[in-house]
């Protein structure tokens, strides 16, 4: 009986965990940890191969232009409009979390180790780190589009 219970315990604790993750994809406005501006949509998805990506969909802040070109980009990406580019890479279920990937930052030219983890319903809290524990980042929180 002790086994059974601790089966159906571990059985539902992982569809929970795995439930808790597929509800980070969607649509995520990014807020600046900094300004508290509203600062872009994302599209955060799992693809084929079971990993999570984001996609920049729409930039919100006005200081701007829509048709901005990427220009710290690097391969690929270089000189390609910032909506539409994928800035959240190979995201691996792990738990209650994303972990294992990329964020890229536009902005600054710059690829940080990512985690990602829902705080409540709505919220989402990414960290980029320099390093792969987390350490030496800053996190900042999105909030789920209505």
């Amino acid at each position: 009986m002790k086994i059974f219970s601790l089966s159906a315990f571990l059985f539902l604790y992982t569809l929970c965990m795995q439930a808790q993750v597929s509800q980070m994809a969607g649509l995520w406005v990014s807020v600046d940890d900094k300004s508290g501006r509203e600062q872009s949509i994302v599209q955060i998805f799992k693809a084929t191969n079971g990993m999570y990506y984001g996609k920049l969909l729409k930039l919100l802040d006005e200081r701007y232009p829509k048709d901005i070109l990427c220009v710290l980009c690097e391969g690929e990406d270089k000189n390609k409009p910032v909506e539409g580019l994928l800035i959240i890479r190979n995201m691996k279920p792990d738990g209650n979390k994303l972990v294992g990937g990329t964020i890229f930052d536009p902005e600054t030219g710059n690829t940080y180790h990512c985690t990602i983890s829902l705080e409540g319903e709505k919220t989402l809290k990414l960290r980029g780190s320099l390093d792969k524990r987390g350490i030496l980042g800053r996190s900042q929180y999105w909030i789920k589009k209505q």
